[in-house]
């Protein structure tokens, strides 16, 4: 699904990206972490067709996004860290606007919205103007916006920043149950929620992957003094605290 070769990003004498490669197979759910301005934000945007890349390459589905960047966007949903959302219109009004733009053909845009807001639990408040609606539920509108066009990959950045342990699980249920659908790379710092619902991670310090493993075997491979499977977060922090790059 997705193919990145040796891609960097400068910004001016900042190199944000340092020659990263990777490959996502489809139906994946990858967890992509690293400290802020570690790049991640920089890489979702150049995946995403938001940014161009300085140089190297990235095929999504078969496509350069450096060459067809509208065909990509056509088959990625994005959620950022921010929901794009529209604080004075209704949430139905909202996704069928989203739906619009998107390119969702006339005559499918009601049985697309019927399922987000059934899949996304937003019938209850698909009346309702999203500025009155909890951080919780502006979540569940930002990720129905981003499939609503039934995306074949779903990039997610923080999708669950903020919210309070109810709302997070129900967040986390519904990104979990995005994988039989589509791949979806994830982005968080809550390293937990990418134990729950990542099968691998990819982990990034200063532009560079220094991670790019199984979860499972990730978390073999890391055992404590006890002979102890490690968390996410000990691994990560161990990782940060080894000079050099601290590459597995």
């Amino acid at each position: 699904m997705i193919v990145a070769q040796n891609v960097s990003k400068n910004y001016g004498s900042h190199q944000a990206l340092d020659k990263v490669s990777f490959e996502i197979k489809s139906g994946e759910i990858v967890g992509f972490l690293g400290k802020n301005g570690a790049g991640k934000t920089t890489l979702m945007r150049i995946l995403t067709a938001f940014l161009p890349a300085s140089a190297g390459t990235v095929i999504i589905d078969g496509k350069d996004v450096a060459k067809s960047s509208l065909d990509v966007r056509k088959i990625i949903g994005y959620l950022p860290e921010t929901p794009p959302l529209y604080p004075n219109m209704t949430v139905q009004n909202y996704l069928q606007f989203a739906a619009d733009i998107k390119g969702v053909a006339a005559k499918q845009r009601r049985r697309q919205l019927h399922r987000v807001l059934e899949e996304c639990q937003l019938e209850a408040v698909k009346g309702r103007v999203i500025a009155t609606l909890s951080k919780g539920y502006k979540q569940r509108v930002g990720i129905a916006q981003a499939i609503i066009h039934e995306p074949k990959l779903l990039i997610l950045d923080e999708p669950t920043s903020g919210l309070d342990p109810v709302q997070n699980q129900q967040v986390r249920e519904l990104i979990n149950n995005q994988q039989q659908q589509r791949t979806v790379l994830l982005s968080t710092h809550t390293l937990s929620e990418i134990e729950q619902i990542a099968h691998r991670v990819l982990i990034i310090k200063t532009g560079k992957i220094i991670v790019d493993a199984s979860l499972d075997a990730l978390m073999t491979q890391s055992l404590s003094p006890d002979g102890k499977p490690q968390s996410l977060e000990t691994i990560f922090i161990d990782l940060h605290r080894q000079p050099h790059g601290g590459q597995l």
